[in-house]
């Protein structure tokens, strides 16, 4: 059992709850609302237990609520990144996987990789960098953008858990 190394989620109201997890999933504070409205806090100060009642959640959220939290992530090495528009998160989670390093040649390649997915499932590509390079996100990248679109969302919502797990973990 992991504890939390900065805070404790059952000493907190509601809305100082909600805003120590609002961004564990990228602008949906909706998830930890839906997770503290649940209530018996006490099991909460458990990063496992957190991560899988919140994932369970997004899991169970309609699927209209699903997508609009796979479109509020920032494509990876896209115009976000480039313009310092994204979340504190996601700009560490992108400069630890090197992307910030690309060369010419690679970041014309995840722009064209981006566009060429939006076009094909109708939302970013979503992957857990933490612990790859540019080289392996980019080989992940030309392989699922052969995936079908059932497959594809199925694996951006794993992703997202995974990175919601890495977040969590870094409190």
């Amino acid at each position: 059992m992991t504890t939390f190394k900065t805070l404790k989620p059952s000493t907190l109201d509601r809305d100082a709850f909600v805003h120590a997890f609002a961004d564990i999933y990228e602008h949906s504070p909706w998830v930890a609302e839906k997770a503290y409205d649940l209530g018996q806090l006490d099991e909460l100060d458990n990063v496992q237990t957190l991560h899988q009642r919140m994932s369970d959640i997004l899991l169970s959220a309609p699927q209209a609520d699903q997508l609009a939290l796979i479109n509020a992530h920032p494509d990876l090495a896209g115009k976000a990144a480039v313009q310092g528009e994204l979340t504190a998160s996601s700009t560490n989670e992108q400069a630890g996987a090197g992307i910030h390093q690309c060369t010419a040649e690679e970041f014309a390649r995840f722009t064209s990789l981006n566009e060429a997915y939006k076009a094909k499932f109708q939302f970013p590509f979503i992957m857990a960098v933490k612990g790859s390079d540019r080289h392996q996100i980019l080989a992940s990248f030309e392989q699922r953008i052969h995936n079908d679109a059932k497959a594809e969302f199925a694996e951006a919502l794993k992703q997202i858990n995974q990175i919601a797990l890495f977040r969590l973990q870094q409190l």
